[in-house]
C-alpha cells in the first residue's frame, strides 16, 4: 500500500509539472484536462492512505493485546504482583501506568515508526530520481575556476537533511532522559490520587486533608517542573523543526530560477522540482519531525522493559533458587501442614522468622501467637506461598485446597454477589446458595441487595467485610484455613458467633490462625508462639490447648459442684449444730 500511495504521489507530481507548464504556454485545453485528472489522483491517494491508518492501527491493536495480555499474565503469576512491591528500586514503581499508558505508547508508536521509515525510504529512492534528472548539473565558475555539481537538487536535499538531523539530535539530547522522568512523576501523582480515593474515611475521620493536600501539591509540584523542562525540550526541538519546514521549500526554487531565469527549465520543471524536493526533504527529515514521538517512546519501552527485567528476575529466582526461596511441596504423610527448617527473609537475607519445625495434623486449629512485629503474618504468608524469601520447606497434603483471610478482605468492584463469590465467578453458586452464606454470617439484611451494583468497599464497614469474608470461606469450603488476624474489626460476641459458625460448618478444616485476643484460644487446639530474638524470631513453644481446656473445663465443674456443698454445710452448722 505504501508503494502504490507512492505512485500517486509520483502521478500528483507529475501533473504538478504539466499543470504549470500548461498555464505558462496558456493552453486553456491542457489545463481542463489537467484539471478533471486531478480529482481521480487526490481520490486514489487519499482512499490509500485511508486504508493505510486502518490496517497500522489495527496491527497495534494485536501487538498491545498481546504484549499486554502477556505482561499482566506474568505479572499476576505466583503473587508476583505483591513480591514486587516488598523489592527496593525504581525499576518497577507503579505498575499500573506501565501497564496501560507506556505499554500503549511502546506498541502504537514502533508501528507508526515503522511504517513512516518505509514510506520515507521509498519516497526518497523514488523522488531522488525525479531531482536527479530535473535539476541535472549545476554550474558555477568561483575566482575564475568552473565548477560542475551533477545532482544539485539531491546534494543540498541530503546535505540539508544531515544538518537539520544533526541539529535535533544535538538540541534534543536529553528530551529521552526528561521524558522518562515525566513519565514517572505523572504517575507517582496518579498514584496519590488513587491513594487519597481508596483510603477517604480513614483520611476523613482523622482529619488528614491537609497533610494530603501538601502530599498532592508535592507530587503535582514534581508534575508541574518536570514539565517546564520538557516544554523548553520541545522549544528547542520546535526551533529546529519550525525553521527546517519554513526553509525547505524555498530552497529549491532558489536553486532552480538561474536555470528558469535562463531559459533552460521551465515554470512546471522549476514546481515539480520544489514538489519532489519537498518530499524527498520530508523523508530525509523524518527523525526532525518525529524526534519528540521517538523520546517519549524511548522512555515509555524503557519503563515496560524495566518491569519486564524485574519479572525476568523473580521467574530466574523461582526456577534455580539464586536468591534463597522457600520450596513448597506435599506431605508424605497423613499430615495436612509441615514446616520443615523454615526461616522466612527479607529480599535482601534479613532473617524475620528462623529454624521453624512444625507439623499440623488434619482438623488441627492452631493459634500462632507473639508480640507485634515477630513475623507472625510475613510466617502465615510463606505458608500461603505469597512470601518467597527464606529457605527450608511449606509441605502441604495432597490435593487440599487453602483459604487465606486477611485482616483486610478485598471487596472488588460490581455486584455484591461477586463480593461474595471472590476469587470465583460470581455465577459459580446460585442465589439460594449466597443468601444462606450471607445470612450465617449476620448479613441476611443484604439479601435483597445480591444484585446490586455499589461501590461496596466503601458502603460495608471494617465488620462488615470480614464477615462477608467468612461467607466467602463457607462457600469454597477449604481444607485449610489462614486467618490473619481475620476478626479484628468484630466485637468480641460477634468473633465468638464467627468462630463457632465455622467450626459447625466446617467440622474437619484445619485452622491456621494469627490473632492477639487472648479469648481465640478457645477456638484452637494448639498454639504456638513466636519470640523476637537476635538474628529473627523464633519458635519457643507449642502448647496443647486441647489439654488445657480439658483442666480447665474440669476444675470448673469441681468448682461448681464444692459451692453448694460448702453452702449446705455452712447453713447446717448455723441452725443444726450438734449438742455439746
Amino acid at each position: 500500500m505504501i508503494g502504490i500511495n507512492v505512485c500517486f504521489q509520483y502521478g500528483i507530481n507529475i501533473w504538478n509539472r504539466a499543470i504549470f507548464d500548461a498555464i505558462e504556454q496558456r493552453n486553456a485545453h491542457a489545463v481542463y484536462f489537467l484539471s478533471a485528472v486531478f480529482p481521480p489522483l487526490v481520490l486514489g491517494s487519499v482512499a490509500l492512505v485511508t486504508v493505510q491508518v486502518y490496517v497500522r492501527m489495527m496491527i497495534q491493536r494485536r501487538w498491545r493485546f498481546w504484549l499486554t495480555t502477556a505482561l499482566i499474565a506474568r505479572w499476576l503469576a505466583n503473587g508476583r504482583y505483591y513480591q514486587l512491591n516488598l523489592i527496593g528500586g525504581d525499576d518497577h514503581k507503579n505498575p499500573e501506568a506501565r501497564l496501560s499508558e507506556d505499554l500503549r505508547i511502546a506498541t502504537e508508536s514502533p508501528v507508526d515508526f515503522i511504517a513512516g521509515v518505509i514510506s520515507a525510504f521509498v519516497s526518497a529512492s523514488t523522488f531522488i530520481v525525479v531531482l536527479w534528472t530535473i535539476g541535472g548539473a549545476l554550474t558555477f565558475q568561483i575566482a575564475g575556476s568552473i565548477f560542475t555539481v551533477p545532482g544539485f537538487l539531491v546534494v543540498t536535499a541530503v546535505l540539508y537533511a544531515v544538518i537539520t538531523s544533526t541539529s535535533m539530535a544535538v538540541i534534543g539530547r536529553h528530551f529521552v532522559e526528561v521524558s522518562e522522568v515525566k513519565n514517572q512523576v505523572e504517575a507517582e501523582f496518579r498514584y496519590t490520587l488513587t491513594h487519597v480515593r481508596e483510603n477517604g474515611e480513614s483520611i476523613a475521620l482523622l482529619g488528614g486533608e491537609e497533610e494530603e493536600r501538601s502530599d498532592l501539591e508535592r507530587t503535582f509540584g514534581n508534575v508541574l517542573k518536570q514539565w517546564a523542562l520538557l516544554a523548553h525540550q520541545y522549544m528547542r526541538t520546535t526551533l529546529v523543526s519550525q525553521v527546517s519546514m519554513l526553509i525547505a521549500p524555498v530552497v529549491p526554487v532558489l536553486l532552480c530560477a538561474p536555470k528558469f531565469l535562463e531559459g533552460s527549465m521551465t515554470l512546471g520543471q522549476v514546481m515539480q522540482a520544489a514538489s519532489a524536493f519537498a518530499i524527498v526533504q520530508t523523508a530525509f527529515g523524518w527523525l526532525v519531525d518525529n524526534y519528540p514521538r521517538l523520546a517519549d517512546w524511548n522512555a515509555s519501552a524503557h519503563r515496560v522493559a524495566s518491569l519486564m527485567t524485574s519479572l525476568d528476575g523473580l521467574e530466574r529466582a523461582e526456577a534455580n533458587d539464586t536468591l534463597g526461596r522457600i520450596k513448597h511441596g506435599e506431605t508424605g504423610d497423613e499430615a495436612m501442614l509441615c514446616l520443615n527448617d523454615l526461616s522466612v527473609t527479607l529480599d535482601d537475607g534479613t532473617s524475620v522468622v528462623k529454624e521453624t519445625e512444625v507439623e499440623i495434623d488434619p482438623g488441627e486449629r492452631v493459634l500462632v501467637a507473639g508480640e507485634s512485629g515477630t513475623g507472625k503474618s510475613t510466617l502465615i504468608r510463606a505458608i500461603s506461598g505469597l512470601w518467597p524469601w527464606g529457605h527450608g520447606s511449606v509441605n502441604v497434603h495432597p490435593d487440599s485446597r487453602l483459604f487465606m483471610l486477611p485482616q483486610r478482605p478485598y471487596i472488588p468492584s460490581g455486584t455484591l454477589r461477586r463480593a461474595v463469590a471472590y476469587p470465583r465467578a460470581a455465577d459459580d453458586w446460585t442465589t439460594d446458595e449466597i443468601k444462606a452464606a450471607i445470612g450465617k454470617v449476620g448479613l441476611d439484611y443484604l439479601d435483597d441487595k445480591i444484585e446490586e451494583e455499589a461501590p461496596w468497599d466503601q458502603t460495608l464497614s471494617g465488620g462488615e467485610k470480614q464477615r462477608l469474608a467468612f461467607a466467602r470461606l463457607l462457600l469454597h469450603d477449604p481444607d485449610i484455613i489462614v486467618l490473619d488476624e481475620a476478626t479484628s474489626a468484630l466485637d468480641e460476641k460477634s468473633q465468638d458467633r464467627m468462630m463457632e459458625m465455622v467450626i459447625a460448618e466446617l467440622p474437619k478444616v484445619t485452622i491456621i490462625s494469627v490473632a492477639h485476643r487472648a479469648e481465640l484460644e478457645a477456638f484452637h487446639s494448639r498454639k504456638i508462639t513466636l519470640e523476637r530474638r537476635e538474628g529473627g524470631a523464633k519458635l519457643v513453644s507449642d502448647i496443647d490447648l486441647v489439654h488445657r481446656h480439658r483442666k480447665g473445663n474440669l476444675l470448673l465443674r469441681l468448682l461448681e459442684n464444692r459451692r453448694p456443698m460448702q453452702k449446705g454445710n455452712l447453713v447446717s452448722g448455723k441452725e443444726g449444730r450438734p449438742p455439746s
